[in-house]
């Protein structure tokens, strides 16, 4: 673990040697990861190894691969979990039919769905009610969007690339409502909503902003530096929707390169050459000390100047789930 005392200057400060980095803040975990994690660490103490997860609690693999140290099991399909089992579901959330499949297995089950996810379930569900057709703006493939078109997968469908708009047929246009996956870019969102308002110009807006606002948060933030930064360094997994996202926003917002780690060692000496600003960020399920090591490593390499650039304070929390609330534990993967 990355020991170093941050020594933190103005953003007016100039560097002594032209190197600085500019540290986004916000950045890393999110109250919805924070929440899941810790669920996972809560139900490994209370009830003890093994604790099974369905798919990766959190996108991040350094988290992951420490849960699994500890004697976490994860699983693709909860068929994998030994009848009368402990599962829990992920931060991403899941349909009815795989808690249908749980009970059935008589599985015991702690759902570690961010609240924001589900949010956006009972959306759906709500809209359904109402017989609308439901346009979900989302990644294919993508675990949240799997487990939000399972609420009603009759009234669903998902739009992914400026294709999907022109293949989508509703029954009546003046019941039409747009939601989106919590993870996405604000900017690709709005300009997939306005490509589906020119064809169906009653198209309804959600009832408040789907996007995770850690998600949007930390986007502000790297477009706060990204013109001034020769490179951009962004720590996440490549399977975390949210942090490629930053690196894209990265380079819409003038960053000269971007690129995804997942560890400091991964770095290429090549990036560096040349650069003077570099701007460290990371996604919304990533522990800093991560970037604590990230921070050391560029260091080594004379960007010793750190300075931080801060658009926003986040103190959003979420309970445990109730399985889980009899006492506090503070998440040990940081």
């Amino acid at each position: 673990m990355a020991s170093r005392t941050l020594g933190l200057m103005s953003a007016a400060s100039p560097a002594p040697n032209g190197k600085r980095v500019l540290l986004a803040k916000p950045r890393g975990y999110c109250a919805g990861v924070d929440r899941a994690v810790v669920t996972v660490e809560k139900a490994l103490e209370k009830y003890g190894a093994p604790v099974y997860v369905r798919k990766e609690i959190v996108h991040n693999k350094h988290v992951v691969e420490t849960l699994r140290e500890r004697g976490v099991i994860f699983v693709d399909e909860t068929s994998e979990v030994p009848e009368g089992a402990l599962v829990v579901f992920s931060a991403h959330g899941v349909s009815p039919a795989v808690h249908a499949e749980a009970a059935e297995r008589n599985l015991r089950t702690i759902d570690a769905t961010c609240p924001l996810v589900t949010k956006v379930h009972k959306e759906v569900n709500r809209f359904a009610r109402d017989d609308y057709d439901i346009l979900l703006i989302g990644h294919e493939g993508h675990e949240e969007v799997e487990g939000t078109s399972g609420e009603a997968p009759d009234h669903v469908q998902l739009v992914d690339t400026p294709e999907d708009v022109d293949k989508v047929t509703v029954r009546d246009p003046s019941k039409v409502v747009w939601l989106s996956q919590t993870t996405l870019s604000v900017d690709e969102t709005m300009e997939r909503v306005n490509q589906l308002k020119e064809r169906f110009p009653e198209l309804a807006d959600p009832p408040s902003d789907d996007i995770c606002y850690a998600t949007s948060n930390r986007q502000v933030a790297v477009k706060a530096m990204a013109a001034e930064c020769d490179l951009v360094l962004v720590v996440g997994s490549r399977n975390s929707s949210n942090s490629k996202r930053l690196v894209e926003v990265a380079l819409q917002a003038g960053a000269k390169d971007a690129h995804l780690i997942d560890y400091a060692r991964e770095v290429d000496e090549e990036w560096l050459k040349g650069a003077e600003t570099i701007g460290v960020t990371s996604g919304a399920s990533v522990p800093d000390v991560l970037v604590l090591e990230l921070l050391d490593h560029l260091a080594e390499f004379g960007w010793e100047d750190v300075q931080e650039v801060t658009t926003a304070n986040e103190k959003i929390s979420f309970a445990l789930p109730r399985e889980l609330r009899d006492e506090k534990v503070r998440s040990g993967v940081r």
